[in-house]
C-alpha cells in the first residue's frame, strides 16, 4: 500500500490514542501482573516465568490467526475497536483474583497454587484480546498508513508510548498498588481501555487500498514460515532475528526490575527512579527518530546497541538511587534507539499485501521466543544466586544484579545479524 510522508491529524490522533492506551494495558500486564502475583499470591519466580511464557504463546498464536484474518476481511478497524473493548473488561477482572476467592472456587486445591494458575489463565485471555486489537490489527494498520520515509519517526514515537504509559502509571496510580488497592487499580485502566475501543469505532479509518482477500484461509496462517518465503525475504528475517535477540536480552531483566529495585536495592520510591529514567529515555527516543531515518537504520543500530550495553553493565554495579537513575537512563535510552531502528527496518521489508500475515511472524520473533527464553534465563540467574529474605516466616527469592550481566551477554549476539545486513549493503 502506498502512503505519503504525512499522516495527518486524524491518523496521528489514532496512533497516539490507540497506541498509548494499549500500552497502559501492556504495561500493567508486563510489569504489574508480576508484582501483583509476587506481592499478593506467591513469591516463586517460576510462576512469573510461566505467566510470561504462556501469555507470549497466546499472543503469538492470536496474532498469527487474527493478523491473517484482518488481511482476509480487509478490516483492521473493527478488530481494533472491539478488541480494545474486551481487552479492558478482561484487565479489570484481575482485581477479583485473590487467594480467598480461589479457595472458595477450588476448595480441594492449594489456594496459592489455584490463585496463581488463575492469574496465568486470565493473563492468556486478556492477551488474546490485546493481541487481536494491538499486535495484529493496530500494528498492521500502522504499517498500512506509513512509508519508508517516516517509519523510524513513527517508531520513535510508538517506542516511547510504553515509557509514557509507565510514567503516568507510576506517577499517578502506583500508590494504589502500594496500598494494596489492586481492584481499583485494575478497574481504572480496564474502563479506560474499553472507552478507547468505543472511540476507535469513530476515529480509526482503514487505508483505502486495504481490500478483502478471498484466498488463503487457514493455509496462510504460517505463510511467513515457509522456506520459500524466507528465501525471498532475507533482510526481513535477519531484521526479525536481530529484534529477537535484542528482545530476549530485555526480557532477562525487565519482568523483575521493580522487584529488584524494591527488594535488592532497598529503594522504596521506585516510581521516582523509574519516572526520571523514563522521561530522559523518552526524550532520547523522540530526538533520535528523524536522525535514524536520515543516517540509516542499520548504521544506527550498532552505536545504539553499544549505548544499551554500557547501561546494562552500569546497572550491575550501581546501588544508589542516583546511580540507578543514571545507569537506567543510559540503558533505556539505548534500548529505545535500538528498538526504533530494528522495528522500522522490519516494517520497511514487510511484503505489501501480506502485512497482517506477518504480524504473527513478528510476534514469534519479538514476543514468543523472547518472553519464553528471557524470563527463564532471568529466573535461573535469580535461583542460582541464593539471594533471599524472610518475611512473616516465608523465604522469598530476590532478583540480583546478575540479571543485567546475563542480558548484556545475550545483547552481544545482536551484532551478528546486524553485521550480516551491513555486509549486504543495508543501511
Amino acid at each position: 500500500m502506498k502512503s505519503n510522508g504525512k499522516l495527518g491529524a486524524r491518523r496521528w490522533s489514532a496512533v497516539l490514542l490507540v497506541g498509548l492506551f494499549g500500552q497502559f494495558a501492556w504495561t500493567i500486564e508486563n510489569m504489574y501482573f508480576n508484582v501483583f502475583l509476587y506481592n499478593t499470591i506467591s513469591q516463586d519466580p517460576g510462576y512469573i516465568a510461566a505467566m510470561v511464557g504462556w501469555s507470549a504463546a497466546a499472543a503469538t498464536l492470536t496474532t498469527l490467526l487474527m493478523g491473517a484474518l484482518s488481511d482476509r476481511l480487509g478490516d483492521r478497524k473493527k478488530l481494533i475497536a472491539f478488541g480494545y473493548i474486551l481487552w479492558g473488561i478482561s484487565t479489570a477482572a484481575f482485581g477479583y483474583v485473590t487467594k480467598e476467592n480461589a479457595a472458595k472456587l477450588f476448595p480441594g486445591a492449594n489456594a496459592v497454587a489455584a490463585a496463581a494458575i488463575t492469574v496465568v489463565v486470565l493473563d492468556c485471555v486478556m492477551t488474546f484480546f490485546g493481541s487481536t486489537a494491538n499486535d495484529a490489527a493496530f500494528n498492521a494498520w500502522v504499517t498500512d498508513n506509513t512509508c519508508d520515509d517516516n517509519r523510524a519517526r513513527i517508531e520513535s514515537v510508538l517506542s516511547i508510548l510504553p515509557l509514557v504509559a509507565m510514567l503516568i502509571i507510576f506517577g499517578a496510580f502506583d500508590s494504589l498498588t502500594q496500598q494494596g488497592r489492586w481492584r481499583e487499580f485494575f478497574n481504572i485502566f480496564g474502563i479506560a481501555v474499553t472507552a478507547v475501543g468505543i472511540v476507535s469505532l469513530f476515529l480509526v479509518k482503514d487505508h483505502p487500498d486495504l481490500k478483502p482477500q478471498k484466498t488463503g484461509g487457514l493455509r496462510n496462517l504460517f505463510y511467513g514460515l515457509r522456506p520459500s518465503v524466507i528465501r525471498e525475504n532475507p533482510v526481513l528475517y535477519l531484521s526479525l532475528t536481530a529484534f529477537c535477540l535484542f528482545s530476549v536480552a530485555v526480557q532477562v531483566y525487565f519482568p523483575f526490575i521493580i522487584i529488584y529495585i524494591q527488594n535488592y536495592l532497598g529503594i522504596g520510591d521506585y516510581a521516582l527512579v523509574l519516572g526520571v529514567v523514563l522521561i530522559l529515555a523518552s526524550v532520547v527516543s523522540v530526538v533520535s527518530g528523524r536522525f535514524i531515518d536520515r543516517v540509516g537504520k542499520m548504521r544506527f543500530s550498532l552505536p545504539a546497541g553499544i549505548v544499551m550495553l554500557l547501561g546494562l553493565g552500569a546497572m550491575y554495579f550501581v546501588r544508589s538511587q542516583a546511580g540507578v537513575m543514571i545507569a537506567g537512563t543510559v540503558m533505556m535510552g539505548g534500548h529505545m534507539m535500538l528498538s526504533s531502528a530494528l522495528a522500522a527496518n522490519i516494517r520497511d521489508y514487510t511484503p505489501q499485501g501480506k502485512v497482517g500475515h506477518f504480524q504473527g511472524i513478528r510476534m514469534i520473533f519479538a514476543v514468543l521466543l523472547p518472553m519464553i527464553i528471557g524470563p527463564a534465563i532471568g529466573a535461573a540467574v535469580i535461583r542460582g544466586s541464593s539471594s533471599t529474605y524472610i518475611e512473616l516466616g516465608q523465604v522469598k527469592s530476590v532478583p540480583t544484579p546478575g540479571i543485567y550481566l546475563a542480558a548484556a551477554a545475550v545483547l552481544l549476539l545482536t551484532v551478528i545479524p546486524v553485521f550480516i545486513m551491513r555486509k549486504k549493503g543495508i543501511h
